[in-house]
């Protein structure tokens, strides 16, 4: 073999060389892949991705709304549930006593009636009640664990607001709860009026006097809510100066009451509750029973 052929075939001189470009400078080529180029997967040999499982949310209870609460403020007869106890039902009466007569009344009641602070008992324990109280009646009255001692002696006033209050309500009644709330700051939680001397199903009369402040109700949860107040039906009534509300039928045996703490400014308030307090347990003395109408005295 001459060194001629010898030289070419080292250098390679025999091999089929490659294809020119004819385009621009710069030209990708269709053979040969840019690391430019923006690729999909597939250009790098990877199998197309999967699509994310998305999570969703599967709640074992259905959702419950809670019910909104209801403003009762219209005088008048109210039907406020309907259960195997009974009918429950309130009786609401704005301007019971004219504002001239209730500002004296108030003011009189507020300087003369014995106030003083009752202690009563939680789990063994004795805390002081945040209102003052005073209680007139044959027989003495015990709730929270603590007896107040009977008072016969009724101030006069009080014995012309009961007479009034009785023939609103076509019920008599034969004691008397009164509650000073003496600013925002005191009040009463949430409670039945269920004891056993006050008999079945009483009836409650409730005259408020001075500021206004909310009675709220609240119904009692079934036996499956094991006690819990979450979903219950809520009513909320306003009660002014010189109002008259009523609680009859079932209302103590379905619903609980309270007067919560206000911390905005709140004058004093008096609110006399009339009863009947009963020396048998289960109050089987006979008693009148409330007759509603939609006629205000």
């Amino acid at each position: 073999m001459s060194d001629k052929r010898q030289r070419a075939r080292v250098q390679g001189s025999w091999a089929k060389q490659l294809p020119k470009h004819s385009g621009p400078a710069g030209a990708v080529s269709n053979n040969q892949p840019s690391k430019n180029v923006n690729q999909g997967p597939s250009s790098w040999g990877c199998r197309p991705r999967k699509a994310p499982n998305t999570f969703e949310f599967q709640p074992t209870k259905p959702v419950r709304d809670v019910p909104p609460e209801k403003v009762i403020e219209q005088a008048g007869d109210h039907e406020i549930s309907h259960g195997p106890s009974g009918v429950s039902r309130l009786r609401l009466l704005p301007g019971f006593l004219p504002p001239e007569q209730a500002d004296w009344m108030f003011s009189k009641l507020l300087a003369e009636l014995p106030w003083s602070q009752k202690t009563n008992y939680r789990q063994g324990e004795a805390y002081d009640e945040p209102r003052l109280t005073c209680w007139y009646g044959e027989l003495p009255y015990t709730y929270a664990r603590s007896t107040m001692a009977a008072n016969t002696q009724w101030h006069p006033l009080l014995l012309t607001l009961r007479e009034a209050v009785e023939q609103a309500s076509g019920c008599s009644f034969n004691s008397l709860l009164c509650n000073l709330y003496r600013d925002g700051h005191d009040s009463i939680g949430w409670h039945s009026d269920d004891e056993a001397s006050l008999g079945n199903k009483p009836t409650i009369a409730s005259l408020s006097l001075g500021d206004t402040r909310v009675f709220s109700l609240r119904k009692q949860p079934p036996p499956e809510e094991n006690g819990d107040f979450t979903y219950v039906e809520r009513i909320r009534v306003p009660l002014g100066h010189g109002t008259l509300l009523l609680m009859d039928g079932a209302t103590q045996d379905d619903w609980q009451h309270q007067v919560a703490k206000e911390y905005h400014d709140r004058g004093p308030r008096i609110n006399l509750t009339f009863r009947n307090i009963y020396s048998e347990p289960e109050g089987h003395r006979p008693g009148t029973k409330l007759r509603f109408t939609s006629k205000q005295p």
